[in-house]
């Protein structure tokens, strides 16, 4: 079985998925990721043995190389599938518990999502210790709004008695959840079309982010609606608000050399591009 014979029909030209990629090309060249003859980026994201090189493998095949991060020593493992006749180019972001950058693969992985603005990010989480792996997924959609938690290991689940409800899981986290058992490539074709939907927005997700304590809360919504003000666009001005707040230096100065104003503008064009576009579809 290919990603081909079990896509939907391609849209036709001039529908809004046209205008769906959400990725920052010019960022992602800086971040060393090349999109020549690529339509979209996905980013996988997990907590280290989740499975995630599996899943990573079963999407790529044979289309992957290795690399390393530009300045870092990190290693980058990037291949590529295609699904209803569109390219997309899948990165493997190194193995982190959190996206605080007190490391070098957190950094690379936090600078990915925020400043790529990959049009997909899967987080694969181990679905027997789902509360450990949580703390990533929340992370995450506290930066990025285009997600899918890839349950994986759900073999493992049955196997010890327990029981995981994907659909309530989904609904609290406001994404999509497909359970999978990579290994035996089971939940990789529906894993697919969540990946498509969310990338042509067929799938409009809705990350649930966490309340701020009292004690934070004034704070953080004052500087959160300042953020919001001087850089219209942006999805995540209160994660960026927090990190302001907890004086992130890599944050700090993306603010003060515009390279988040480059991205609240980038992120502006591309929602009303598809909001133009999705109204146009409806007229017709």
């Amino acid at each position: 079985m290919t990603a081909e014979q079990t896509a939907p029909p391609k849209a036709a030209a001039g529908s809004a998925c046209e205008a769906c990629p959400a990725h920052h090309a010019a960022n992602l060249i800086r971040l060393g990721v090349n999109m020549a003859n690529w339509d979209f980026v996905v980013a996988l994201a997990g907590n280290p043995n989740t499975g995630k090189t599996t899943v990573f493998n079963h999407l790529t095949g044979l289309r992957q190389h290795t690399g390393n991060w530009p300045g870092k020593t990190v290693v980058r493992a990037e291949g590529g599938f295609a699904y209803g006749g569109d390219r997309y180019k899948l990165v493997d972001l190194p193995g982190t518990y959190s996206l605080l950058s007190t490391s070098d693969d957190e950094e690379v992985a936090r600078d990915f999502i925020l400043f790529g603005s990959p049009d997909v990010t899967i987080v694969v989480v181990d679905a027997t210790v789902l509360e450990r792996n949580l703390n990533l997924v929340l992370q995450v959609l506290e930066i990025t709004d285009r997600a899918i938690v890839c349950l994986n290991l759900m073999d493992e689940v049955q196997r010890r008695g327990m029981a995981v409800d994907e659909r309530r899981l989904a609904r609290d986290l406001g994404v999509p959840v497909v359970p999978t058992v990579a290994r035996k490539n089971e939940g990789i074709p529906e894993l697919l079309q969540a990946v498509a939907d969310v990338a042509f927005g067929r799938i409009v997700c809705k990350p649930h982010r966490i309340s701020s304590p009292p004690g934070l809360k004034d704070a953080l919504g004052g500087l959160t609606d300042e953020v919001a003000a001087a850089f219209p666009g942006l999805p995540n001005a209160r994660w960026v608000a927090l990190r302001l707040l907890e004086g992130d230096p890599r944050i700090a100065e993306a603010v003060r050399s515009g390279e988040i104003a480059d991205l609240g503008r980038h992120l502006s064009t591309r929602s009303a591009f598809a909001t133009n576009s999705l109204a146009q579809e409806a007229g017709q």
